[in-house]
């Protein structure tokens, strides 16, 4: 009697039971219990607790995080699902093909039906084949087609430099990088993202990018898949009948529905309700949902019938709209109506902040009143005032209750812990339209700008708020919708609220609007503060766009400003950005006497930080006019002060002075431990590791290590070069002095080996060589080697550690003989993980046969056979075998 089995990890059938010999007789031995090796390694990891080698590169990571949390930031700038993705899978295998052969793809369908979830599943599932890093770009809230540029440059982290703006600084920055660029929610501002699309498009070759849209951008070159609703069974047939899979609307109404009610099951005496209620919400994605959020307190009978009340009620109350939206209108509605009367409220008032809102500010903006349930309104001036409201103790519980009904979402915010939300597109489209009907557009707006006008005011707590306070980015869009609303309105909440945005963008480096916003402030501030603080922000700004003559006259009338106020910290801080123009136009004594000033208007104010940094600008300056000694004795009086309580911009930069003043005193191994203490806390890739990568190459020149220098310098020129900036002159001639000296102890070949090798340097490898970390390959060879080539010696010159096809780096492995590349390692990792070849081609972007032979290699080079040896060599768990 045959016995049909399956593999015991993934329930396939086994052709065979019985084990059969190459000659294909029957032999011995056990049955088969897995289909393939993968799934025997996968049974083996359960057995043994074993998750794969990542929790280990995490940890490892983790130590190496430095304090400013930017290790945290995740490296692809994609939001993590906090959800499953259901369905779908004949798309993703159609656009995976498509984002391969083209480079404008554009997901096209009506509203809720999950264009931007597939896109962002598509691009995750991309990110780490050959398309480059994966970076995501809200424009939702987008007002203005002319800002697109702009949102692109500030989800990408490119600021505005070397003169460039716009677009051209997109064109730089992006240059022949390799990017998936996914451009979310187009459809109003279709025209700006064309002209974006093409021009990107054509100057960057290195670029891809893929879009969800209502409508197509009409670009040459364009690929439009139309994203439909999830497939529905046919009416006559009841979903999982002779046991088959449900259909992919069905798969996500059980999903969502299991997050409020766990013990939720599909069985003969629903499931027909289920495939009933999908077939009603036509399987649009964003309705089923909400349809399925009710389980937790309604039957699907009950969920049924409900939609049979509310299927003629559409979100704009047109009965001659798309169907799909009359249907995703029935949803939004229903859902709606099914919320007490206090959810209600605050549901609708929520719909002012674009941006997102913690429980503070959703209580500020929602808070009204005394008893809820009360919608009459009062008129009163351009509005409307409620009469009751919810009272504010109680808006948590209702964010918590909406958050249930999937009406508000969680979002990552600033501080871990505090919880912030914001409500989806449609939904918050349909609540604000609930606002207007019920007469509160005007009053709940006017409580939005009172919060943000407040939170903007607490920004002038110092001196220096442009330097020593980074407003919050998570508020941006907020901001710019309360900038919209009061432009054309006669509102003194305007000025603040527009400083307060300008200020964001100074931060983020976006001058251009950042200048334009400041001017409208400038022809609407009628108090002499706000001008003087503009004027200030506008010196600063000028002078990183290297606009000389508008900032020193920006400075001189802030100055001018603040004497008529006679206000200490006004005085001192249009002095500093007076500082600020002058060393920008290389008028060192001029900037000392500004800083001096200063720092005789900030002491009496007893402001440790703010005393802090003046005394570090004014050290920066003498130390340009040859005053090391006063420079120095001023950065050990305020350094301790920055360490303690400034931002980390404010910190690295006062390391770097503080390392340039020892390196004019010739201190060099002080100066490589300040300049070492910054790149333990900036990224290697940003403006702040720039200078103590500079500082570590003219202190390594002044040692003598003449290859340690010309490395260090070239790796900080691509960087500058990849970044567009460059350093001040005199910091410039340092680092040229430097240079020259290092190339004049080397014959020209080996200094020209040592330049291309630095070049080559970064990442974890830049870090470890820099850092001289004992574990980097790099550091090892390079100790043992570097010192006889630091003079015009004939014999060989060491370059880079050797490296792969493409440039890989090489990694060792507990037990290791001759070292993986990286694609090797990437494979065996992914062996480790349990995916078959095909699987890892797959995931890498390879085909299975490169898979294979990097595998062979794998094994040629570990001594090991089979891939549960591999996985745990890999894993560290057993040593490679002696040969």
């Amino acid at each position: 009697m045959t016995i049909t089995r399956t593999c015991e990890t993934c329930g396939i059938e086994l052709r065979s039971t019985t084990p059969r010999a190459r000659d294909g007789k029957d032999r011995g031995g056990r049955p088969a219990r897995y289909c393939s090796g993968a799934c025997r390694q996968r049974a083996f990891r359960q057995r043994t607790g074993r998750q794969g080698v990542g929790n280990q590169d995490a940890g490892r990571q983790d130590a190496r995080k430095p304090p400013d949390g930017t290790a945290d930031r995740p490296r692809h700038g994609l939001p993590q699902p906090l959800d499953e993705f259901i369905g779908r899978e004949r798309e993703l295998v159609c656009l995976r093909t498509l984002l391969r052969s083209s480079r404008l793809l554009t997901l096209v369908g009506p509203g809720g039906v999950g264009k931007t979830r597939l896109a962002l599943e598509l691009a995750s599932r991309m990110r780490s084949g050959r398309l480059g890093r994966a970076q995501l770009v809200e424009l939702a809230s987008l007002r203005d087609g002319e800002l697109l540029p702009q949102a692109v440059a500030v989800a990408l982290g490119v600021g505005e430099r070397g003169g460039r703006a716009g677009i051209e600084a997109l064109v730089h920055a992006l240059g022949t990088r390799r990017m998936l660029l996914v451009l979310d929610n187009a459809e109003h501002v279709i025209e700006a993202g064309a002209l974006l699309a093409a021009t990107l498009l054509s100057r960057c070759p290195g670029l891809r990018i893929l879009i969800t849209s209502r409508e197509a951008l009409r670009v040459p070159g364009e690929v439009v898949f139309r994203v439909g609703v999830l497939a529905l069974a046919p009416d006559s047939e009841e979903p999982g009948a002779d046991g088959q899979q449900p259909v992919e609307a069905v798969r996500l109404f059980v999903a969502r529905a299991r997050t409020c009610a766990p013990d939720f099951t599909l069985r003969p005496g629903n499931a027909h309700t289920v495939a009933e209620i999908c077939r009603r919400l036509d399987g649009l994605p964003l309705a089923v949902e909400l349809a399925a959020r009710r389980v937790g307190s309604l039957t699907p009978a009950d969920i049924l019938r409900g939609l049979d009340d509310q299927l003629g009620l559409l979100t704009d109350g047109s009965r001659t709209g798309p169907g799909r939206h009359r249907e995703l209108g029935a949803a939004i509605d229903w859902s709606h109506r099914l919320l007490d009367p206090a959810e209600r409220i605050v549901f609708r008032r929520l719909s002012v902040l674009e941006g997102g809102f913690d429980a503070a500010g959703a209580a500020a903006v929602c808070a009204g009143g005394a008893e809820p349930g009360i919608d009459a309104v009062e008129e009163a001036g351009d509005g409307a005032t409620p009469a009751a409201g919810v009272p504010s103790g109680q808006v948590l519980r209702v964010l918590c209750a909406l958050e249930a009904k999937s009406l508000i979402v969680r979002v990552p915010g600033d501080e871990p812990d505090v919880a912030r939300f914001r409500q989806l597109s449609a939904i918050r489209a349909y609540g604000r339209n609930r606002l207007t009907e019920a007469g509160e557009l005007h009053a709940t707006w006017h409580r939005a700008l009172d919060r943000l006008a407040e939170q903007a005011a607490e920004d002038h707590g110092s001196v220096f708020a442009d330097a020593a306070v980074r407003p919050s980015a998570m508020e941006r869009e907020n901001l710019v919708a309360a900038v919209a609303y009061t432009t054309d309105r006669p509102d003194p909440r305007y000025v603040p609220l527009a400083l307060a945005l300008a200020r964001l963008h100074y931060h983020q480096e976006q001058l251009t609007p950042a200048r334009a916003l400041l001017a409208g402030v400038l022809a609407r501030a009628r108090d002499d503060g706000a001008r003087g603080a503009a004027l200030a922000l506008a010196t600063r700004s000028a002078c990183l766009q290297a606009d000389h003559g508008a900032a020193l006259a920006f400075a001189e009338e802030a100055v001018a400003v603040a004497r008529t106020q006679r206000r200490a910290s006004a005085t001192a801080n249009a002095l500093d950005a007076l500082g600020a123009a002058r060393l920008c136009r290389g008028e060192f004594a001029e900037a000392v006497t500004a800083f001096a000033e200063c720092l005789d208007v900030v002491r009496p104010l007893a402001r440790p930080l703010d005393t802090a940094l003046c005394q570090h600008h004014l050290a920066w300056a003498q130390l340009q006019t040859g005053r090391v000694a006063a420079s120095d004795a001023l950065m050990a009086e305020c350094l301790p002060t920055l360490r303690a309580e400034a931002p980390a911009g404010q910190v690295t930069a006062a390391l770097h002075t503080a390392g340039a003043i020892r390196l004019a005193e010739g201190d060099t191994g002080g100066a490589e431990e300040l300049f070492v203490e910054v790149l333990l806390q900036a990224p290697m890739e940003s403006y702040h590791s720039l200078y103590p990568l500079e500082g570590l190459a003219i202190a390594a020149a002044g040692r003598g290590e003449a290859e340690r220098a010309l490395r260090l310098c070239a790796a900080a020129s691509e960087i500058r070069r990849r970044i567009d900036t460059e350093p001040e002159a005199h910091w410039q001639r340092q680092v040229t002095t430097a240079t020259a000296r290092a190339r004049e102890r080397l014959r020209p070949a080996t200094a020209d080996r040592a330049v291309a090798a630095g070049r080559r340097l970064r990442g974890e490898r830049l870090t470890g060589y820099a850092l001289r970390r004992p574990d980097s390959t790099f550091v090892r060879r390079s100790a043992a080697t570097e010192g006889s080539h630091s003079s015009d010696a004939e014999g060989p010159v060491l370059g880079p550690p050797d490296e792969g096809p493409g440039g890989a780096d090489h990694y060792g492995y507990p037990g290791a003989g001759p070292a993986l590349t990286a694609r090797e390692a990437a494979v065996a990792r992914l062996v480790a993980e349990g995916l078959t070849n095909r699987q890892i081609a797959t995931h890498l972007g390879l085909s299975p046969s490169t898979v294979g032979g990097h595998l062979d290699r794998v094994r040629d080079k570990s001594g090991l056979r089979t891939r549960t040896q591999i996985a745990l060599w890999i894993t560290g768990r057993h040593p490679r075998p002696a040969r």
